[in-house]
């Protein structure tokens, strides 16, 4: 008997929302990290005001594309530029349907001249994959799923993430001396006591920081050597419980819906994706309710990345794109939840929901959240969601719709008596940095 696929899934559920739609679903936890090692507003402190460090080696799938059609493949399924791709360089893979629509980004390292490693969250690496596969060409894959998938086997790579105002002087304590200068989103191969690393300069939350990058049987050593030299800084572990919060400064949008799942050019791949998957398991809650999948597509134009974009070779989903980059009506915004309203609402205990929320103004429904979490901080809850640009505008008020709309049945937009709490539109990236320096340095 063959494995369900995605498309057995939707068939048996009756629709993609049925198959998705899971109110109350837990938030999601990077696996294996401790919860908290300090607590959580202690570790997120300490990446705004000191030096933190994140085991970032088990919640990503890891997938090296390798081959002499390598750099094809990749510029056929996604519209990043591939013309001034360096070595060691990293970028935000954006892959999209004919239709022009998202199927998940990740994040894209130029190894070698003909192989690259794609890691993330799968569904943009099954976009890949499913490509290679059918399309004849010269090219292989290797995927490192996350460890929540790997039957207790170590991953293959360790990722060590150390960011704050001190990351700088740690990495210099642990390597004895400074590293060389590294442009965001580059990496340069270093040496650790011996142990060849990949130091990439990369950062969550608008803070300075490295991801060092290396193979699994170094993981010890390379983690015992930044806590030593992180211990006179005042080094704090960050656990699972602060770590998602991290996206919520710099503007980045984890897990949007794959737009795979009502095109029937797409029939092909829906048998190709396996049900317990990402794209299959994923699941949908919130008081943003819809019966049609499609509501809940974004564009790359509506997520900001309209600067990776390049049309200056042939893509899946160019034309479409092309189309589409004047005729955008919703945006990418951080909402300042009001803190009266989180205390009376949420209490103390909420740091984070992927709930999809509806936010409106006066009524009217201008758009969605994508996800929530307490950033002490700051202060109060953020949420970043996309919104009707008309009423984007900074210092805008608006609402959120806090609940768990109860799926089929019921009205999308039935008064279930949820608490409205009130939120003021601001930029996203929400952090000044973030917002201004991120895309200058790539």
């Amino acid at each position: 008997m063959s494995a369900p696929t995605l498309q057995s899934g939707i068939d048996q559920a009756g629709s993609a929302v049925s198959l998705l739609w899971k109110p109350g679903s837990d938030p999601w936890m990077p696996e294996v990290v401790d919860p908290e090692y300090a607590s959580w507003r202690a570790e997120q402190t300490a990446w705004h005001d000191g030096v933190a460090l994140l085991n970032l080696s088990h919640h990503m799938a890891d997938t090296v594309i390798e081959g002499p059609d390598a750099t094809r493949l990749l510029s056929e399924v996604s519209a990043n530029n591939y013309t001034s791709f360096e070595l060691g360089r990293a970028k935000q893979f954006v892959p999209v349907t004919s239709r022009g629509l998202l199927i998940e980004d990740g994040i894209l390292l130029r190894e070698q001249e003909n192989r690259y490693t794609l890691s993330g969250v799968s569904a943009a690496q099954n976009w890949v994959k499913y490509h290679g596969e059918t399309g004849g060409h010269d090219v292989t894959f290797s995927t490192d799923p996350e460890s929540r998938l790997r039957g207790g086997a170590n991953p293959r790579i360790y990722r060590y993430q150390v960011q704050g105002p001190g990351a700088r002087e740690l990495a210099e304590r642990a390597f004895g001396g400074p590293l060389p200068e590294t442009k965001f989103f580059h990496s340069q191969l270093v040496s650790l006591q011996g142990r060849t690393v990949r130091a990439f300069r990369h950062g969550m939350a608008g803070q300075a920081g490295f991801e060092f990058v290396g193979p699994w049987a170094d993981a010890e050593f390379v983690h015992e050597a930044l806590l030593r030299a992180g211990e006179p800084l005042g080094l704090v572990r960050v656990g699972s419980m602060a770590y998602p919060t991290a996206s919520l400064e710099s503007g980045w949008i984890p897990t949007v819906v794959p737009a795979i799942y009502t095109d029937p050019d797409l029939a092909g791949y829906r048998e190709w994706v396996g049900l317990y998957s990402f794209e299959g398991q994923k699941p949908l809650h919130g008081s943003f309710y819809s019966e049609d999948i499609e509501d809940y597509y974004v564009s790359p134009y509506e997520l900001g990345y309209g600067k990776l974009l390049s049309f200056k070779h042939d893509f899946i989903g160019r034309e479409a794109l092309e189309k589409s980059r004047e005729d955008i009506h919703r945006t990418k915004v951080t909402l300042v939840l009001d803190k009266d309203d989180v205390r009376a609402t949420l209490g103390d205990g909420f740091v984070l929901s992927y709930a999809r929320y509806r936010v409106e103004h006066k009524g009217d429904l201008l758009g969605m959240t994508y996800y929530a979490g307490s950033l002490d901080p700051v202060g109060t809850v953020l949420s970043l969601g996309i919104i009707d640009s008309a009423r984007a505008e900074p210092g805008t008020q608006v609402e959120l719709v806090w609940g768990e709309h109860p799926g089929a049945g019921t009205a999308p937009d039935a008064d279930l008596g949820f608490p409205r709490i009130r939120a003021t539109v601001q930029p996203a990236p929400f952090d000044q940095h973030a917002r201004t320096q991120y895309r200058r340095d790539t």
